[in-house]
């Protein structure tokens, strides 16, 4: 066969100095070739037996122009070209077909897996201090900032990562004004706060009749964001037996209204975020690993609020408006900001200094918060002996999210404290999964302490 690539490409760890950009490879399972592997680079390429292909393989079995592959909508497809011995995908021989990540194709004595890896691509930083709503100088954002500014131009799918507060939305909304769908609709929906049993129509639209109380007929978010943006908010959040029906609108660029069967065109890119750890979901089978793979085309991790300090008086100025405001508060004041553990980010820091500004406390040491605040960023905030207020002033989904956090992390604490620190009889009280369990203690940065 013909070598393309003298070595594998390596599965590297995501940093948040590098964008995690998909690549495919052919790997040859079973057959005389096995062991070799193949990166799919172009547009077409031909399998078979002759010398010509650009995969030429030494199995009798394969006729000598025996399948194609084919890239589209950024994926592939496999094309059997008149074989003797045809082409089957998974089990099942195929005239033409898509490939889903992991499949095995069969030709001959052969059998090839159509491999997803990820390659660390480095980025020099940007020389810029924003982009779009997004500030800051550190090395860690700038590197944000130019794999976004990289990416903006194009339709890849972006997968965004980050604990909550860290700016994702924002991350999202600075790549469709930076697009070249600037000019059309950008559609967000929160898949953690639509009902599960309204999720689907929110999304794929639905006809007149399609359901109970469906009296119109309705385009759901796909149509809407038509020539423009799609974000997927809380992708984590979409329920398990939803997850293949949008992989087929991310794969087939088109989607069916419930109580349709008239497919719609689409020309949309997708942008998708979470806090969670898909690879981990995947792991445990709470999340579709050929979803994970069609929405991580480009990953981008936002660092945490704590690992970029240096930060704090450019965010300082752009939310008070002013630009010297970190020059106006007292230097204990900027101390305490500075060794903040931030577990809310940037939208806690946001919401600090609206108080701040409200209140006229700039030039004050004492911040007025509720819970939490004096830890240093090195050691995440203790559990609070008791719930904070509710703070009605802030939108309801981050006033909830605040609330359930302070209930969570207290809760388990107390559960650690009487158990002694035994996981497996704090899960047992609690009645919780123990792997749900060690992933709620991680969550709150409590699995390290208690092994």
């Amino acid at each position: 066969m013909k070598r393309r690539c003298e070595e594998p490409t390596d599965v590297i760890p995501c940093a948040p100095s590098q964008a995690t950009v998909r690549k495919l490879n052919l790997v040859i399972l079973e057959g005389p070739d096995a062991g070799s592997r193949m990166p799919l680079e172009k547009d077409s390429i031909v399998i078979g037996k002759s010398p010509a292909s650009d995969l030429c393989l030494a199995d009798s079995a394969i006729s000598r122009s025996h399948c194609e592959l084919l890239r589209v909508h950024e994926g592939y497809m496999i094309r059997d070209v008149g074989s003797t011995n045809g082409t089957q995908v998974d089990g099942i021989r195929v005239k033409e077909a898509f490939l889903r990540p992991g499949a095995r194709i069969q030709i001959g004595k052969s059998v090839l897996l159509f491999q997803p890896v990820y390659q660390a691509d480095s980025i020099l930083p940007s020389r810029a201090d924003s982009f779009g709503e997004m500030v800051g100088t550190c090395l860690a954002t700038r590197q944000v900032f130019a794999i976004l500014e990289r990416v903006a131009q194009t339709d890849a799918t972006v997968l965004l990562t980050g604990e909550t507060g860290t700016g994702k939305g924002a991350a999202a909304r600075a790549l469709h004004q930076a697009s070249h769908r600037s000019s059309e609709p950008m559609v967000v929906v929160d898949c953690g706060s639509v009902s599960p049993s309204l999720i689907q129509g929110e999304l794929f639209g639905a006809e007149k009749g399609a359901y109970t109380g469906a009296d119109r007929a309705r385009p759901g978010a796909f149509e809407q964001a038509d020539g423009g943006t799609l974000f997927l908010d809380e992708i984590d959040e979409l329920p398990l037996d939803l997850q293949p029906k949008l992989l087929r609108v991310l794969e087939e660029r088109e989607v069916r209204r419930l109580g349709s069967d008239k497919p719609r065109k689409l020309d949309l890119r997708v942008v998708a975020a979470t806090k969670l750890d898909l690879a981990r979901l995947v792991s445990e089978n709470r999340f579709r690993e050929d979803l994970f793979f069609r929405i991580s085309v480009v990953r981008v991790d936002l660092p945490p609020l704590r690992d970029r300090t240096e930060d704090l008086p450019l965010l300082s100025s752009h939310f008070l408006g002013e630009r010297d405001a970190w020059e106006g508060f007292s230097p204990a004041l900027r101390e305490q900001l500075l060794s903040h553990y931030w577990p809310g980010n940037i939208r806690e820091l946001r919401n600090v200094l609206d108080r701040l500004r409200y209140l006229g406390m700039e030039g004050e040491a004492e911040l007025p918060l509720d819970s939490g605040f004096g830890q240093t960023k090195d050691e995440p905030p203790q559990a609070a002996q008791s719930l904070p207020n509710v703070d009605f002033a802030r939108p309801f989904k981050d006033a909830k999210e605040s609330l359930v956090d302070a209930f969570e992390r207290a809760y388990l604490q107390r559960l650690l404290d009487r158990s002694g620190g035994k996981i497996a009889a704090a899960a047992r009280e609690a009645r919780l999964n123990r792997q749900y369990f060690y992933d709620l203690l991680r969550k709150h940065d409590l699995y390290d302490k208690n092994r």
